[in-house]
C-alpha cells in the first residue's frame, strides 16, 4: 500500500454560506455539492473531488469553532492514528484547541494551533 499525501483534506471558512458559494462557483466555474457534517455542527459544500486522485480536496465550512479571514484555511494532515500525534503537540510548543473526536465515516480528528499561532487539523481512520 503506497504512502499517503501529507494533505487529506481542507476547509476554507466562511460567514455568509451562499455568499461564498456563490463566488468559489463564480471563479473557478464548478458546482460545489452539499456534504453532511457527521458532528451536526457546521454547515459545509464540497469542491468537486475524487477521493481516489491525486492531491487534496476539501470543502466551505460555516463552524463556530473558526472564523474565516487571514489564516481561514485550514489543513489536515493525513496520520495512522491522532491521538499519537496529538500527544505531541503541547510538548513541540503548540496547543490543542479540539482534541480527537469522531467525524463518522471519515474517522477521526483533532484540531490543533502550531507555534506561530496557525490552526491545522489531523485525521486519522483509527
Amino acid at each position: 500500500m503506497a504512502k499517503p499525501n501529507a494533505i487529506g483534506w481542507f476547509d476554507i471558512y466562511v460567514t455568509d454560506m451562499a455568499r461564498a458559494v456563490a463566488f468559489y462557483e463564480g471563479v473557478l466555474k464548478h458546482k460545489l455539492g452539499k456534504i453532511g457534517d457527521p458532528t451536526g455542527e457546521t454547515q459545509m459544500m464540497s469542491f468537486p473531488g475524487d477521493m481516489n486522485a491525486y492531491g487534496a480536496s476539501g470543502a466551505l465550512v460555516k463552524s463556530e469553532h473558526a472564523r474565516p479571514g487571514m489564516g481561514g484555511t485550514m489543513v489536515y494532515f493525513s496520520v495512522e492514528n491522532c491521538s499519537v500525534e496529538e500527544s505531541r503537540v503541547v510538548g513541540a510548543g503548540g496547543k490543542i484547541i479540539r482534541p480527537k473526536f469522531p467525524i463518522g465515516d471519515f474517522g477521526w480528528v483533532t484540531l490543533c494551533q502550531d507555534t506561530e499561532g496557525n490552526m491545522f487539523g489531523l485525521n486519522s481512520m483509527k
